[in-house]
């Protein structure tokens, strides 16, 4: 392979395990499932997008043509992390409506 390419594979490497990384932080750090859903859905989905981008890299230059199936798993994890973000996003907030209307107790989770 050559130096180019190595290093524009390195570079996407590092990058998509920084994002990855901080989206796994995330998701442990957060405090509610609200703010714990921008880590996988953001910052994981750019980190997966980098790695595959590598991988199309690294695949392109050593088998001189170019690789469809990252390019396929990039665009489906593209169009299904925000959705499904947002489809849990709805439920918690369907949930802590139904809660809200049989319980009439403030709840603690709004107050933190």
């Amino acid at each position: 392979m050559n130096p180019i390419a190595e290093a524009v594979v390195s570079v996407l490497l590092v990058i998509g395990g920084v994002f990855v990384l901080l989206g796994s932080l995330g998701l442990a750090r957060f405090p509610d499932l609200l703010t714990r859903l921008h880590g996988p859905s953001k910052a994981a989905t750019l980190g997966l997008g980098a790695l595959l981008l590598a991988s199309v890299v690294a695949f392109g230059v050593r088998d001189q043509a170019l690789s469809v199936h990252e390019l396929l798993i990039t665009l489906f994890v593209a169009i299904t992390a925000p959705v499904s973000a947002q489809f849990v996003a709805r439920a918690s907030r369907h949930d802590r409506e139904a809660r809200a209307a049989s319980d009439p107790r403030p709840d603690p989770e709004e107050s933190a």
